[in-house]
Protein backbone atom coordinates (compact mmCIF):
# COMPACT_ATOMS: atom_id res chain seq x y z
CA UNK A 1 0.00 0.00 0.00
CA UNK A 2 0.97 3.59 -0.60
CA UNK A 3 0.47 6.05 1.67
CA UNK A 4 -0.22 10.04 0.28
CA UNK A 5 0.21 12.99 2.41
CA UNK A 6 -2.55 16.30 1.92
CA UNK A 7 -0.69 19.48 1.25
CA UNK A 8 -3.35 21.93 3.24
CA UNK A 9 -4.18 23.99 0.58
CA UNK A 10 -2.67 22.61 -3.07
CA UNK A 11 -3.41 24.49 -6.33
CA UNK A 12 -6.69 23.42 -7.99
CA UNK A 13 -6.83 20.70 -4.66
CA UNK A 14 -4.23 18.37 -6.28
CA UNK A 15 -3.29 15.67 -4.14
CA UNK A 16 0.97 15.72 -3.41
CA UNK A 17 2.60 11.89 -3.06
CA UNK A 18 4.76 12.35 -0.25
CA UNK A 19 8.10 11.11 -2.11
CA UNK A 20 7.51 14.00 -4.10
CA UNK A 21 7.00 16.08 -1.23
CA UNK A 22 10.07 14.88 -0.09
CA UNK A 23 12.06 16.34 -2.78
CA UNK A 24 10.15 19.68 -3.17
CA UNK A 25 9.58 20.90 0.21
CA UNK A 26 12.61 19.01 2.46
CA UNK A 27 15.25 20.33 1.30
CA UNK A 28 17.50 19.47 4.65
CA UNK A 29 16.49 16.38 5.11
CA UNK A 30 18.87 15.94 8.45
CA UNK A 31 16.76 18.93 10.15
CA UNK A 32 13.74 17.87 12.12
CA UNK A 33 12.67 21.81 11.73
CA UNK A 34 9.07 22.30 9.61
CA UNK A 35 8.98 24.18 6.20
CA UNK A 36 7.41 27.41 6.57
CA UNK A 37 5.83 27.65 2.97
CA UNK A 38 2.78 29.28 2.16
CA UNK A 39 0.44 27.28 3.38
CA UNK A 40 -0.26 24.88 6.15
CA UNK A 41 1.89 21.67 5.82
CA UNK A 42 -1.52 19.31 7.01
CA UNK A 43 -1.24 15.54 7.60
CA UNK A 44 2.45 14.67 6.67
CA UNK A 45 3.85 11.93 8.83
CA UNK A 46 2.13 8.52 8.44
CA UNK A 47 2.15 7.83 12.14
CA UNK A 48 -0.24 10.85 12.53
CA UNK A 49 -3.54 9.55 13.57
CA UNK A 50 -6.00 8.98 10.64
CA UNK A 51 -8.40 10.85 9.20
CA UNK A 52 -12.05 10.59 9.38
CA UNK A 53 -13.13 7.84 7.15
CA UNK A 54 -15.43 10.37 5.06
CA UNK A 55 -12.36 12.46 4.86
CA UNK A 56 -9.96 10.30 3.47
CA UNK A 57 -9.95 11.14 0.23
CA UNK A 58 -10.26 15.09 0.99
CA UNK A 59 -8.16 18.15 1.24
CA UNK A 60 -8.49 20.27 3.82
CA UNK A 61 -10.11 22.71 1.56
CA UNK A 62 -12.70 20.30 0.70
CA UNK A 63 -13.10 19.59 4.16
CA UNK A 64 -14.04 22.94 5.50
CA UNK A 65 -16.16 23.72 2.29
CA UNK A 66 -18.52 21.86 4.22
CA UNK A 67 -18.61 24.00 7.05
CA UNK A 68 -19.24 27.22 5.33
CA UNK A 69 -18.79 30.81 6.99
CA UNK A 70 -21.80 32.02 8.40
CA UNK A 71 -23.72 29.15 8.32
CA UNK A 72 -21.95 26.46 10.33
CA UNK A 73 -21.37 26.84 13.86
CA UNK A 74 -17.78 28.69 14.85
CA UNK A 75 -17.23 26.03 17.46
CA UNK A 76 -18.46 23.44 15.26
CA UNK A 77 -15.55 24.67 12.46
CA UNK A 78 -12.87 24.93 15.40
CA UNK A 79 -13.59 21.60 16.36
CA UNK A 80 -12.72 20.10 12.83
CA UNK A 81 -9.61 22.52 13.00
CA UNK A 82 -8.54 20.68 16.00
CA UNK A 83 -9.03 16.93 14.60
CA UNK A 84 -7.48 17.95 11.55
CA UNK A 85 -4.29 19.53 13.25
CA UNK A 86 -3.87 19.16 17.06
CA UNK A 87 -1.69 16.57 16.83
CA UNK A 88 0.93 18.75 15.17
CA UNK A 89 3.80 20.45 16.04
CA UNK A 90 4.08 24.00 15.18
CA UNK A 91 7.48 24.25 14.12
CA UNK A 92 8.72 20.60 13.78
CA UNK A 93 8.30 17.56 11.91
CA UNK A 94 6.85 15.30 15.13
CA UNK A 95 3.55 15.32 17.38
CA UNK A 96 3.01 16.79 20.44
CA UNK A 97 2.39 15.47 23.85
CA UNK A 98 -1.21 14.76 24.83
CA UNK A 99 -0.61 17.13 27.33
CA UNK A 100 -0.30 19.73 24.44
CA UNK A 101 -2.95 18.98 22.78
CA UNK A 102 -4.73 19.44 25.63
CA UNK A 103 -4.45 22.56 26.78
CA UNK A 104 -4.23 23.91 23.25
CA UNK A 105 -7.49 22.84 22.54
CA UNK A 106 -8.73 24.14 25.50
CA UNK A 107 -7.15 27.52 25.24
CA UNK A 108 -8.97 27.75 21.96
CA UNK A 109 -12.43 26.73 22.71
CA UNK A 110 -12.16 29.06 25.82
CA UNK A 111 -10.43 31.82 23.95
CA UNK A 112 -13.87 31.91 21.03
CA UNK A 113 -16.22 31.67 23.72
CA UNK A 114 -14.85 34.81 25.62
CA UNK A 115 -14.35 36.74 22.64
CA UNK A 116 -18.14 36.93 23.03
CA UNK A 117 -18.33 36.71 27.04
CA UNK A 118 -15.53 38.72 27.96
CA UNK A 119 -14.89 41.29 25.19
CA UNK A 120 -17.69 42.37 24.21
CA UNK A 121 -18.42 40.78 20.59
CA UNK A 122 -21.68 39.94 19.74
CA UNK A 123 -21.41 36.49 17.78
CA UNK A 124 -18.60 34.25 18.37
CA UNK A 125 -16.19 34.51 14.57
CA UNK A 126 -15.89 31.19 12.91
CA UNK A 127 -12.36 30.71 12.94
CA UNK A 128 -11.43 31.53 9.43
CA UNK A 129 -12.59 34.86 10.11
CA UNK A 130 -10.41 35.76 12.86
CA UNK A 131 -9.04 39.31 12.94
CA UNK A 132 -6.56 41.67 14.40
CA UNK A 133 -9.13 43.10 16.19
CA UNK A 134 -10.43 40.20 18.01
CA UNK A 135 -6.73 39.62 19.03
CA UNK A 136 -6.09 43.19 19.99
CA UNK A 137 -9.68 42.96 22.94
CA UNK A 138 -8.53 39.66 24.11
CA UNK A 139 -5.25 40.76 24.85
CA UNK A 140 -7.21 43.80 26.93
CA UNK A 141 -8.91 41.28 28.55
CA UNK A 142 -5.70 39.25 29.75
CA UNK A 143 -4.06 42.80 30.97
CA UNK A 144 -7.30 43.42 33.10
CA UNK A 145 -7.00 39.88 34.14
CA UNK A 146 -3.20 40.55 35.10
CA UNK A 147 -2.19 37.21 33.84
CA UNK A 148 1.50 36.40 33.63
CA UNK A 149 4.26 37.19 30.93
CA UNK A 150 4.51 33.46 30.47
CA UNK A 151 0.71 32.89 30.04
CA UNK A 152 0.31 35.74 27.73
CA UNK A 153 3.12 34.43 25.57
CA UNK A 154 1.96 30.81 25.97
CA UNK A 155 -1.65 31.75 24.84
CA UNK A 156 -0.09 33.56 21.70
CA UNK A 157 1.90 31.13 20.45
CA UNK A 158 -1.24 28.49 20.56
CA UNK A 159 -3.24 31.47 18.61
CA UNK A 160 -0.03 31.54 15.88
CA UNK A 161 -0.08 27.72 15.68
CA UNK A 162 -4.32 28.24 14.95
CA UNK A 163 -2.88 30.88 12.42
CA UNK A 164 -1.03 28.40 10.67
CA UNK A 165 -3.42 25.63 10.24
CA UNK A 166 -5.24 27.95 8.32
CA UNK A 167 -2.75 29.19 6.23
CA UNK A 168 -2.18 32.34 7.69
CA UNK A 169 1.35 32.19 8.58
CA UNK A 170 2.81 35.57 10.73
CA UNK A 171 -0.88 36.14 11.33
CA UNK A 172 -0.41 36.85 15.04
CA UNK A 173 1.99 39.77 15.67
CA UNK A 174 4.64 40.03 18.37
CA UNK A 175 3.91 41.22 21.71
CA UNK A 176 4.10 44.66 21.57
CA UNK A 177 2.16 45.09 18.55
CA UNK A 178 -0.87 44.67 21.05
CA UNK A 179 0.28 47.22 23.27
CA UNK A 180 2.03 44.50 25.45
CA UNK A 181 4.54 46.62 27.27
CA UNK A 182 7.78 44.55 28.22
CA UNK A 183 6.92 43.88 31.45
CA UNK A 184 3.87 42.19 30.60
CA UNK A 185 5.33 39.72 28.11
CA UNK A 186 9.12 39.48 28.63
CA UNK A 187 9.30 36.10 30.21
CA UNK A 188 12.29 35.43 33.11
CA UNK A 189 14.64 33.50 32.05
CA UNK A 190 16.31 33.19 35.01
CA UNK A 191 15.31 32.95 38.57
CA UNK A 192 13.98 35.42 40.46
CA UNK A 193 14.28 33.89 43.82
CA UNK A 194 14.67 30.70 45.76
CA UNK A 195 12.14 28.26 44.85
CA UNK A 196 13.63 25.43 47.12
CA UNK A 197 11.99 24.00 50.16
CA UNK A 198 14.53 24.93 52.58
CA UNK A 199 15.01 28.65 51.11
CA UNK A 200 11.18 28.89 52.70
CA UNK A 201 12.33 26.97 56.42
CA UNK A 202 10.68 23.63 55.70
CA UNK A 203 12.17 20.50 57.41
CA UNK A 204 12.53 18.63 54.23
CA UNK A 205 13.57 15.36 55.92
CA UNK A 206 10.34 15.31 58.76
CA UNK A 207 7.90 16.67 55.81
CA UNK A 208 8.69 13.20 53.69
CA UNK A 209 8.51 11.14 56.75
CA UNK A 210 5.07 12.15 57.27
CA UNK A 211 4.07 11.80 53.62
CA UNK A 212 5.46 8.51 53.41
CA UNK A 213 3.73 7.93 56.49
CA UNK A 214 0.54 9.01 54.79
CA UNK A 215 1.18 7.64 51.34
CA UNK A 216 4.04 5.37 50.34
CA UNK A 217 4.07 6.26 47.01
CA UNK A 218 4.11 9.79 46.85
CA UNK A 219 6.62 9.92 49.89
CA UNK A 220 8.99 7.70 47.51
CA UNK A 221 8.24 9.63 44.75
CA UNK A 222 9.24 13.06 46.79
CA UNK A 223 12.30 11.13 47.57
CA UNK A 224 13.48 10.28 44.19
CA UNK A 225 12.77 14.37 43.52
CA UNK A 226 15.24 15.45 46.21
CA UNK A 227 17.46 12.90 45.64
CA UNK A 228 17.67 13.32 41.44
CA UNK A 229 16.22 16.30 41.06
CA UNK A 230 13.17 14.59 39.15
CA UNK A 231 10.06 16.12 37.49
CA UNK A 232 6.75 14.75 39.20
CA UNK A 233 5.76 12.88 36.31
CA UNK A 234 9.49 11.13 35.90
CA UNK A 235 8.93 10.03 39.78
CA UNK A 236 5.44 8.11 38.91
CA UNK A 237 6.68 6.63 35.59
CA UNK A 238 9.82 5.78 37.58
CA UNK A 239 10.38 1.39 37.03
CA UNK A 240 12.96 1.06 40.34
CA UNK A 241 14.74 -2.14 38.84
CA UNK A 242 14.54 -1.51 35.01
CA UNK A 243 15.46 1.95 34.76
CA UNK A 244 18.45 1.00 36.91
CA UNK A 245 21.33 -0.02 34.89
CA UNK A 246 25.22 -0.86 35.49
CA UNK A 247 27.00 2.00 33.60
CA UNK A 248 28.30 -0.34 31.02
CA UNK A 249 24.56 -0.16 29.41
CA UNK A 250 24.40 3.35 29.49
CA UNK A 251 26.51 4.42 26.12
CA UNK A 252 28.35 6.96 27.91
CA UNK A 253 31.89 8.21 27.80
CA UNK A 254 34.10 5.92 30.04
CA UNK A 255 35.59 9.41 30.90
CA UNK A 256 31.77 10.34 32.39
CA UNK A 257 31.91 7.70 34.54
CA UNK A 258 31.13 8.62 38.41
CA UNK A 259 29.17 5.37 39.59
CA UNK A 260 28.65 1.56 38.58
CA UNK A 261 24.94 2.16 38.71
CA UNK A 262 22.94 4.92 36.68
CA UNK A 263 18.91 5.60 36.92
CA UNK A 264 17.49 5.51 33.14
CA UNK A 265 14.79 8.99 33.03
CA UNK A 266 13.46 9.68 30.02
CA UNK A 267 12.37 13.36 30.08
CA UNK A 268 10.47 16.06 28.43
CA UNK A 269 10.49 15.92 24.71
CA UNK A 270 11.63 12.00 24.70
CA UNK A 271 14.95 12.97 26.04
CA UNK A 272 17.24 10.35 27.87
CA UNK A 273 19.49 11.46 30.77
CA UNK A 274 21.39 8.82 32.85
CA UNK A 275 21.29 10.02 36.46
CA UNK A 276 24.81 8.27 38.67
CA UNK A 277 23.71 6.69 41.93
CA UNK A 278 27.20 8.30 43.47
CA UNK A 279 25.38 9.33 46.69
CA UNK A 280 23.72 8.12 50.09
CA UNK A 281 20.40 9.83 49.38
CA UNK A 282 20.32 8.73 45.55
CA UNK A 283 20.73 4.94 46.86
CA UNK A 284 18.27 5.23 49.79
CA UNK A 285 15.59 6.31 47.33
CA UNK A 286 16.07 3.99 44.46
CA UNK A 287 16.39 1.15 47.62
CA UNK A 288 13.30 2.20 48.78
CA UNK A 289 11.49 2.47 45.35
CA UNK A 290 12.59 -1.08 44.35
CA UNK A 291 10.41 -2.07 47.89
CA UNK A 292 7.42 -0.64 46.85
CA UNK A 293 7.02 -1.92 43.68
CA UNK A 294 5.47 -5.78 43.52
CA UNK A 295 7.48 -6.60 40.53
CA UNK A 296 10.60 -6.25 38.17
CA UNK A 297 9.09 -4.28 35.47
CA UNK A 298 6.88 -2.06 37.42
CA UNK A 299 6.39 1.80 37.54
CA UNK A 300 6.96 3.52 41.16
CA UNK A 301 2.63 4.78 41.30
CA UNK A 302 0.19 2.75 42.92
CA UNK A 303 -0.31 -0.18 40.37
CA UNK A 304 -4.17 0.12 41.25
CA UNK A 305 -4.28 3.36 39.42
CA UNK A 306 -2.99 4.62 35.76
CA UNK A 307 -1.01 7.42 35.32
CA UNK A 308 -3.71 9.97 35.45
CA UNK A 309 -5.46 8.67 38.72
CA UNK A 310 -1.86 8.44 40.33
CA UNK A 311 -0.73 12.13 39.10
CA UNK A 312 -3.54 13.15 40.92
CA UNK A 313 -3.50 11.42 43.73
CA UNK A 314 -0.03 13.03 43.96
CA UNK A 315 -1.14 16.80 43.68
CA UNK A 316 -4.04 15.59 46.35
CA UNK A 317 -1.26 14.61 48.86
CA UNK A 318 0.78 17.60 48.85
CA UNK A 319 -1.88 19.68 49.26
CA UNK A 320 -3.50 17.70 52.11
CA UNK A 321 0.20 18.43 53.31
CA UNK A 322 0.03 22.34 52.77
CA UNK A 323 2.54 21.94 49.70
CA UNK A 324 1.55 24.71 48.11
CA UNK A 325 2.29 28.10 47.06
CA UNK A 326 -0.89 29.57 49.58
CA UNK A 327 0.09 27.23 52.34
CA UNK A 328 3.87 26.54 52.42
CA UNK A 329 5.10 28.99 50.05
CA UNK A 330 6.33 25.63 48.05
CA UNK A 331 5.33 23.34 45.36
CA UNK A 332 6.22 19.44 44.23
CA UNK A 333 8.69 21.47 41.80
CA UNK A 334 10.31 23.23 44.26
CA UNK A 335 11.94 20.34 45.92
CA UNK A 336 13.20 19.32 41.96
CA UNK A 337 15.02 23.14 42.60
CA UNK A 338 16.47 22.32 45.74
CA UNK A 339 18.62 18.97 44.30
CA UNK A 340 19.30 21.33 41.40
CA UNK A 341 20.72 24.21 43.62
CA UNK A 342 22.32 21.31 45.40
CA UNK A 343 24.10 20.05 43.17
CA UNK A 344 25.79 23.70 41.87
CA UNK A 345 27.08 23.78 45.37
CA UNK A 346 28.36 20.11 45.58
CA UNK A 347 30.56 21.23 42.33
CA UNK A 348 31.40 24.96 42.88
CA UNK A 349 31.76 25.25 46.94
CA UNK A 350 29.13 27.93 46.97
CA UNK A 351 25.68 28.62 46.47
CA UNK A 352 24.23 29.96 42.98
CA UNK A 353 23.49 33.82 42.26
CA UNK A 354 19.72 32.74 43.29
CA UNK A 355 21.18 32.51 46.83
CA UNK A 356 22.82 35.97 46.51
CA UNK A 357 26.30 34.30 46.45
CA UNK A 358 29.95 36.14 45.27
CA UNK A 359 31.38 35.85 42.37
CA UNK A 360 32.18 32.96 40.38
CA UNK A 361 34.90 32.68 37.94
CA UNK A 362 33.56 32.13 34.29
CA UNK A 363 34.69 28.62 33.33
CA UNK A 364 33.57 27.08 36.83
CA UNK A 365 30.94 29.21 36.73
CA UNK A 366 29.68 27.68 33.24
CA UNK A 367 30.97 23.96 33.74
CA UNK A 368 28.86 24.11 36.79
CA UNK A 369 25.39 25.48 34.91
CA UNK A 370 25.99 22.63 31.63
CA UNK A 371 26.13 19.75 34.43
CA UNK A 372 22.83 20.98 36.35
CA UNK A 373 21.25 21.51 32.90
CA UNK A 374 22.50 17.49 32.42
CA UNK A 375 20.62 16.75 35.64
CA UNK A 376 17.93 18.84 35.40
CA UNK A 377 17.10 16.98 31.85
CA UNK A 378 17.27 20.16 29.74
CA UNK A 379 19.49 20.43 26.45
CA UNK A 380 20.17 24.02 26.57
CA UNK A 381 23.05 25.54 29.41
CA UNK A 382 20.82 28.30 29.91
CA UNK A 383 18.24 26.55 31.06
CA UNK A 384 20.10 26.27 34.27
CA UNK A 385 19.23 29.98 34.96
CA UNK A 386 15.68 29.27 35.61
CA UNK A 387 16.91 27.07 38.78
CA UNK A 388 20.42 29.13 40.22
CA UNK A 389 19.57 32.64 38.63
CA UNK A 390 21.49 34.72 36.36
CA UNK A 391 25.09 34.21 36.35
CA UNK A 392 27.66 37.34 36.56
CA UNK A 393 28.74 36.35 32.89
CA UNK A 394 25.15 37.16 31.53
CA UNK A 395 24.79 40.00 33.77
CA UNK A 396 27.71 41.64 32.42
CA UNK A 397 26.91 41.06 29.03
CA UNK A 398 23.28 42.46 29.35
CA UNK A 399 24.58 45.92 31.38
CA UNK A 400 27.30 46.72 28.94
CA UNK A 401 25.40 45.39 25.66
CA UNK A 402 22.35 47.32 26.04
CA UNK A 403 21.67 45.60 22.60
CA UNK A 404 22.41 42.25 23.58
CA UNK A 405 19.23 42.26 25.95
CA UNK A 406 16.84 43.39 22.86
CA UNK A 407 18.46 40.53 21.20
CA UNK A 408 17.85 38.04 23.70
CA UNK A 409 13.97 39.28 24.22
CA UNK A 410 13.79 39.26 20.27
CA UNK A 411 14.95 35.78 19.94
CA UNK A 412 13.27 34.71 22.80
CA UNK A 413 9.83 35.88 21.54
CA UNK A 414 10.50 34.72 17.59
CA UNK A 415 11.55 30.84 19.05
CA UNK A 416 8.24 30.57 21.58
CA UNK A 417 6.73 27.71 20.65
CA UNK A 418 3.43 25.81 22.79
CA UNK A 419 4.72 23.59 25.27
CA UNK A 420 5.71 20.23 24.85
CA UNK A 421 5.57 18.78 28.01
CA UNK A 422 5.56 19.55 31.45
CA UNK A 423 4.02 22.93 32.99
CA UNK A 424 3.22 25.94 30.22
CA UNK A 425 4.07 28.44 32.94
CA UNK A 426 7.58 28.03 34.08
CA UNK A 427 9.94 26.17 32.94
CA UNK A 428 9.92 22.30 34.03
Amino acid sequence: MRFHAFNTFPPFGRRVDIHEMEDNTMPNKSSRRRQQGSVSPGRLLVSEPTRRQEWANKTVPEILADYQPGKAPPLKVLEVLLELFNTLHTSLEKTVSHKTRYERAQFLRRFFRDLKAKAGFNTIPDPRNLGQKHIHAMVLVWQREHLAPATIQTYLSFLRGLGMWMGKHGFVRGPAHYGLSLEEYQRHEYAQRDKSWSAAGIDIEELIERVCAYDRYVGASLRLINAMGLRRKESIQFRPFEHVLPFSETGLPLDHKTADRYVRIKGKGGRVRFVPLDSPARLAAVDLAQGLVRNQDAYLGDPVNDLKKNLRRFDYVLEKFGITFRELGVTAHGLRHEALIEHFEALTGQPPPVRRSGDLPAEVDQAARQAVAELAGHSRIRSAGAYLGQSVVMRSKLTNHPSSAAMLIKDQDRTQRPPMTGDPIQLG
